[in-house]
């Protein structure tokens, strides 16, 4: 009788895990969903000024992704090549300095450019010497680096977009702590490619709460089976 009451203590203790597991993800769905339908709105709205020198301590991830219009002038001689794999393959995003009219700079992913194109002399047409306009997507700085790879900033070796980082190998000072991706817009020559930015949340919630709520009522069936069972069938059986 006593191994029953603990058997049935901890069966239940279990399923309210289970039970919390599985509520946990639904209510985790319910956020995802909010988050990817508060993202869409941003990029789909009409672009906004990005924001100047007095906003910059306020950027945060409600800006993410928000549709943004800069001018400026492009220092070509600063871009640095990031590591990059896209829909077009292997190769580099070009982030360039844009100097902004009150004199501070926004880092801009102008697009990607393939292995043997990294050189710039094989792409000067699209070096753009004037000032220019760029609408595209604010980004959030990715410090470090990459999954299992650093950036490298003595080596010149980028494997994320690293802002601060960035901005001290390349001497820059007033730097937005943000950068924009540039939209599709075709650049002179063809490259940079811009318009690539990937938009993806992973969202198995759903999944993984079936998962813990099945496992619930697995546990529930096993443990009304046992209980159904009694001591008698069981003493039975072993006659």
């Amino acid at each position: 009788m006593r191994r029953r009451a603990v058997f049935g203590v901890g069966a239940c203790i279990v399923f309210l895990v289970l039970l919390g597991l599985g509520t946990w993800q639904v209510e985790r769905r319910a956020w995802k969903l909010d988050l990817i339908a508060r993202v869409d709105a941003r990029v789909h709205a009409p672009p906004v000024p990005a924001p100047g020198h007095a906003d910059w301590p306020r950027v945060g991830p409600d800006d993410a992704y928000r549709h943004v219009r800069l001018s400026g002038t492009f220092l070509n001689d600063r871009e640095t090549l990031v590591q990059a794999v896209t829909e077009l393959g292997g190769g580099f995003w070009v982030l360039t300095p844009l100097r902004r009219p009150d004199g501070t700079l926004v880092l801009v992913n102008r697009g990607f450019v393939p292995g043997d194109r990294r050189d710039p002399a094989t792409r000067m047409a699209g070096q753009v010497a004037a000032e220019t306009t760029v609408t595209g997507l604010l980004r959030l700085t990715e410090p470090k680096g990459a999954f299992l790879r650093s950036n490298d900033p003595g080596d010149d070796r980028w494997y994320s977009r690293d802002v601060a980082a960035i901005a001290a190998a390349r001497g820059l000072s007033d730097v937005a702590p943000y950068f924009v991706d540039a939209d599709a817009t075709p650049n002179p020559g063809g490259l940079p490619v811009g318009g690539l930015t990937v938009i993806a949340f992973p969202n198995n919630h759903l999944v993984y709460a079936i998962t813990w709520y099945g496992m619930a009522l697995m546990l529930a069936g096993a443990g009304l089976y046992l209980l159904r069972r009694g001591p008698g069938a069981r003493d039975a059986e072993a006659r």
